[in-house]
């Protein structure tokens, strides 16, 4: 098989099993050892042939799967123990990848092995490896730290990595627009990372993500939603049965959707209040804007063209009423068509410099899926329904014994997506409860089978001054 056209599961066995060889190794004989240099030798050409085809080579570990780049691994019972072992090297160390890039040398495989055969060190593992191993000749190799619970034992922990990925990516998405408003080259490396542990975390703990959304805050509008698109865009991906190198690439496209509105005056994107005619014709730019941004973008190893589509057509509509205009027929790409949705429910459902008054997120859905002169692609809106339910988390309603709750969690069953878990936060004459109380919609009364409470209304956050994420994000 020629260089081009990589085996990643093979090659990304071979990887896996090098690194194991080559730690026994060391654990065995010092350095200077003819069995250490081989394998250190065997590890280093490995890697050099992925890092000359793809730019680099990342393997990650995420609970109990190996990520090759994009490539999930598929380990089998006679393997796993042995690659296992790798892993507890790793996660001991609170390391969840390890990247190589382009101009590796061989010399820095044995101060990385070595410093992984010692046990771990301080509260924080992963900052006091990166401590030592800040002080090594190493250049040309990357850790990250372990983000992801994959099987969380309690929602507070699951809450816990959710907040830790979604601060890291409004992070990223801050720096990103920032670089590209003033020129500057954007590390793609971040972007990469930013984008894998969103998919990471909606495939290990969708709810999680969806709760992360809630937050809401008016000053980060501009990052949170790009952030938020890319989650809800991963989500339809996923319920699609879209493959994780697929969830990748809309991921990343979702997070860049509205990089074109960087290249526009802040006095338009920031304005308060309706837009002159001029105005909106300058913002029905940005999708053309984006997209040229992204041609010119370094960093990517290949040309971004899914992503330059996603910018350029998440506007246009399913019918091409949209913007940009068209001069012959096409019709949007199925990633497009799903950032042009989980866009459209963000922002709807988002206060903004000229949308003081959100709708709330079950109205927004409705919109969505009844008016067709929206022009949303009708299967994907159900599609985020299923994921989102009738009542999306951090929905505020009124009770039928007028208590005001907040949706939660969805319900799992499709047949139930009307009958969420909610946290009630005030008592049926309004005052708040000392302590909000979970009550799952979906229990029934024993003796009748109809449901012990139902929603009656939904209702405003900011008419009651409630912050939903206060009560959904500790």
């Amino acid at each position: 098989m020629s260089d081009g056209a990589l085996n990643y599961q093979d090659l990304g066995r071979k990887l896996l099993t090098g690194f194991y060889g080559t730690l026994n190794a060391l654990k065995l004989y010092p350095v200077e050892n003819e069995t250490v240099q081989q394998a250190l030798t065997d590890l280093h050409n490995l890697v050099e042939r992925i890092v000359k085809v793809d730019g680099s080579a990342e393997i990650r570990v995420v609970g109990d799967f190996f990520f090759l780049n994009e490539t999930r691994l598929r380990l089998d019972v006679t393997n796993f123990a042995t690659f296992g072992s790798f892993a507890s090297a790793l996660t001991a160390h609170g390391i969840g990848g390890v990247e190589v890039v382009n101009g590796v040398q061989r010399a820095e495989w044995a101060p990385l092995l070595a410093m992984l055969l010692r046990p771990p060190a301080g509260e924080d593992p992963f900052a006091s490896f990166m401590e030592r191993f800040a002080q090594t000749p190493v250049e040309h190799i990357d850790l990250k730290p372990a983000t992801e619970v994959e099987d969380p034992k309690d929602d507070e922990e699951a809450l816990t990595a959710a907040k830790r990925t979604y601060a890291q990516s409004v992070k990223v998405a801050q720096e990103v627009m920032g670089d590209m408003r003033i020129g500057r080259a954007v590390n793609v490396r971040k972007v990469k990372r930013a984008v894998q542990g969103i998919v990471d975390q909606v495939l290990s703990n969708e709810s999680s993500m969806v709760t992360m959304t809630t937050l809401r805050d008016f000053d980060e509008y501009t990052f949170t939603h790009c952030v938020n698109v890319s989650i809800f865009s991963v989500i339809i991906g996923q319920r699609l049965g879209l493959e994780r190198m697929q969830l990748y690439e809309l991921g990343l496209g979702a997070l860049f959707h509205d990089i074109g509105k960087q290249r526009l005056p802040a006095e338009v994107i920031n304005k308060a209040g309706a837009l002159t005619d001029e105005e909106w014709a300058l913002l029905k730019e940005h999708p053309t804007e984006g997209l040229l941004l992204l041609f010119q973008m370094h960093g990517f190893t290949d040309v971004p063209y899914r992503q330059m589509l996603m910018a350029y057509e998440h506007h246009m509509k399913i019918d091409l009423t949209g913007y940009p205009a068209n001069t012959r027929e096409r019709e949007p790409t199925l990633f497009s068509r799903i950032v042009s949705v989980a866009d459209a429910f963000d922002a709807g459902t988002s206060v903004r410099s000229y949308q003081y008054e959100p709708w709330p997120p079950d109205a927004v859905l409705q919109e969505m899926r009844d008016n067709p002169n929206r022009g949303f692609d009708k299967l994907l809106v159900k599609v985020l329904i299923t994921a989102t339910g009738v009542y999306p988390v951090g929905t505020l309603v009124i009770l039928d014994t007028h208590e005001l709750a907040i949706v939660s969690h969805v319900n799992p069953n499709p047949d139930l997506l009307h009958r969420p878990k909610v946290r009630v936060i005030s008592d049926p004459v309004g005052l708040p409860l000392p302590e909000p109380k979970t009550i799952d919609l979906a229990a029934s009364d024993p003796s009748t089978g109809a449901p012990v409470h139902q929603i009656i209304k939904t209702t405003d956050p900011q008419k009651y001054g409630i912050r939903v994420s206060d009560y959904l994000i500790a």
